[in-house]
């Protein structure tokens, strides 16, 4: 234990925003590095990042990023000696640590054993027992069978959690609150758990209600020390997936710390821990912590522990990789400020999060950039996002003094780090930072999905202010430079629409300045200069910087970090848009997880037909009315892009 090792090559085997970062500070120590990419990865930017790059395979993770062979033949070709596996994909697959090592590659990350112990969710809290570790009363056993696990939840009471035992990021996890929910939720649990992990097993847990979610960042060497660098707070979740984390909790106070932090080093300890890791509590309304798990990697949330404490945690990857003692001992670990980090997602907050793809028309991040600020992301402008993975484009950290500081300076950060091209969940993670419960510390794991069953303001998709349409009518007007129409007309109609609404407006050209005629009122916006996206105008005597782009199409206005989107409707009446019930269609690109019906099934109205993944989540296809199954297009696993025809349906009502 503690013998130096040496490396010099590092391949990432990730992509994105994690594949970035580590590359950076590996470039800093002296590391070269070797990037490799799927088909839809191949102009990525952590492809450019790297000294050498590699394709690995097609698009679909299970056939590059989840390749152990074809990552271990990358290594080979380009010479690499050590691989960092990230978060996600197979950074918590022992066999890919055992085949790094059987290789002859330095695996950055905790010793497979580890990685075994704390990937089976049920032994993992076996462990925690035996060592004193606090756990939530639940099943862990080995009795997989339906029957068994509904008498056992029964049994332990509801509310609880089916979760996946080889389980993390919310996936293979579903809430039962009511007896009848116990069997559906087993059965797509145990569904997605096979699909994401390769493995249905599962167990339940007790549901702490309104709990919230602190974790702590753990580190240990070779030589036997571990320390913890303090708690993060991920309470603000949807659907278990965390949407905004922060450092220092705002809940916890010394004497919690405290517990905390010896309860987490004793987690690593009893698995032999290497490395970085986090290990994961629920504390309840009384100021009780439970275990809940342990993320044998570095976590997506790391940046805001490393803003409070000013330590670089892949820096400590790789020189505890290498056989180094940790850098310093609990007691010269101190924490400065608060830091807030926001997960910008390729999503609409406002469609059920829905997920989204697209090309990427507008993002330029270094604008936002100032003291106290850090932007991770792994997107580029002009790039496309794909269904295949993950739908986290961006991470946007700050640093400040306090708590309210932190939220003001990432509110500012969100407006002023505009993305276009596709729907993102950037004014929700705004209006989310202000909302009251946020504010006050009052979040729980389930409160943002309660708003969604409530119908929460925060949930209704903002809408265009007068004060949008009059300069998105002048820009439209001037887009051509000296006014899209002759200069001296006395003015002409242009009608806008947005979001399903429309308006008459009356416009005006003479050189830069545009005379928008509105509800009767005439309104002045002088377009002063252009910088690429953005443009400077003047409207009603107040100059401000617009982000405005337009394809020719449409037009988008980014206004507090939100894009709002206006096109000329064609003066030729459209048929009105009616959804087939014959036709089940792709809710959007990605992959069949499931087909239900085949030829000939006879089917209700309202019954599942199949279901699409994309970007961690399943959507349902449902029959559009009573009838029989026609035809089916599509097979298990197969991409389909949105939109595309699955499942034709004859309809009782069809002409015979």
């Amino acid at each position: 234990m503690g013998a130096a090792v040496s490396f010099s090559t590092i391949l990432v085997a990730n992509r994105g925003e994690i594949a970035c970062r580590v590359m950076r500070t590996a470039r800093t120590l002296g590391y070269r590095t070797v990037a490799v990419f799927s088909d839809a990865d191949e102009h990525a930017p952590h492809v450019a990042l790297a000294d050498k790059a590699v394709r690995i395979g097609a698009s679909p993770a299970p056939q590059s990023y989840l390749s152990i062979d074809a990552l271990l033949a990358a290594a080979r070709r380009t010479g690499a000696d050590a691989v960092h596996p990230g978060y996600g994909f197979l950074s918590e697959r022992a066999d890919f640590a055992r085949a790094c090592a059987a290789a002859g590659l330095v695996f950055i990350g905790p010793p497979a054993s580890a990685i075994e112990a704390m990937g089976d969710k049920a032994r993992a809290k076996q462990r925690m027992v035996a060592a004193g570790v606090p756990c939530i009363a639940g099943y862990l056993g080995d009795a997989q069978d339906d029957d068994r696990l509904r008498s056992e939840a029964l049994a332990l009471g509801l509310p609880l959690l089916v979760k996946a035992v080889a389980g993390g990021g919310g996936r293979g996890m579903r809430l039962v609150r009511s007896a009848d929910e116990i069997a559906g939720a087993i059965t797509a649990a145990r569904r997605e758990a096979e699909s994401a992990f390769g493995d249905g097993r599962l167990m339940l847990e007790h549901l702490v209600e309104q709990g919230r979610h602190v974790e702590v960042q753990v580190f240990a060497d070779t030589l036997g020390h571990a320390v913890h660098l303090g708690e993060r707070d991920c309470t603000a979740q949807r659907r278990r997936q965390k949407v905004i984390e922060e450092a220092p909790s705002p809940i916890v106070d010394a004497a919690l710390r405290e517990r905390l932090g010896h309860d987490a080093v004793a987690a690593a300890v009893a698995v032999g821990y290497v490395g970085a890791g986090t290990v994961e509590f629920i504390v309840d309304a009384q100021g009780r912590h439970f275990f809940l798990e342990m993320n044998t990697r570095l976590q997506v949330e790391h940046p805001v522990t490393e803003s409070i404490t000013g330590l670089d945690l892949v820096e400590w990857q790789l020189r505890v990789a290498a056989g180094e003692p940790l850098p310093l001992r609990q007691q010269e670990i101190a924490f400065n400020g608060h830091a807030i980090e926001a997960r910008l997602y390729a999503e609409d907050p406002y469609d059920g999060f829905a997920p989204q793809t697209g090309r990427i028309v507008h993002w330029q991040p270094l604008r936002a950039l100032r003291p106290g600020v850090r932007i991770d992301d792994g997107i580029v402008e002009g790039g496309e996002v794909s269904p295949y993975y993950d739908p986290m484009l961006a991470k946007l950290i700050v640093h400040g003094r306090d708590r309210p500081d932190a939220i003001r300076r990432l509110c500012a950060v969100l407006e002023d780090a505009a993305l276009v091209g596709l729907k993102h969940n950037g004014r929700f993670l705004r209006d989310l930072l202000v909302h009251p419960d946020f504010a006050a510390a009052r979040m729980h794991t389930t409160l943002i999905d309660d708003w969604a069953q409530r119908g929460e303001p925060i949930l209704e998709r903002p809408r265009a202010a007068d004060g949008d349409w009059l300069i998105a009518a002048a820009l439209r007007a001037l887009r051509a430079g000296s006014g899209a129409r002759p200069p001296g007309l006395a003015g002409w109609g242009l009608r806008l629409a947005h979001q399903g609404h429309q308006r008459a407006l009356r416009v005006q050209t003479d050189g830069d300045l545009a005379t928008v005629t509105m509800d009767g009122a005439e309104h002045r916006v002088r377009l002063l200069e252009r910088d690429g996206h953005r443009s400077r105008v003047e409207f009603d005597g107040v100059r401000r910087w617009q982000v405005a782009v337009d394809d020719g199409d449409r037009l988008h206005l980014v206004r507090d970090a939100m894009t709002l989107t206006f096109t000329e409707p064609s003066p030729i009446p459209q048929a009105a848009g009616v959804d087939d019930p014959r036709q089940a269609r792709a809710p959007v690109a990605g992959l069949v997880a499931q087909l239900l019906v085949g030829p000939g099934d006879r089917v209700d109205e309202g019954q599942p037909l199949a279901s699409v993944e994309a970007m961690k989540m399943e959507m349902w296809l449902r029959a559009g009315a009573a009838g029989s199954v026609r035809a089916v297009h599509v097979a298990p696993r197969e991409a389909v892009l949105a939109g595309a025809l699955m499942i034709e349906l004859t309809t009782e009502d069809d002409p015979t």
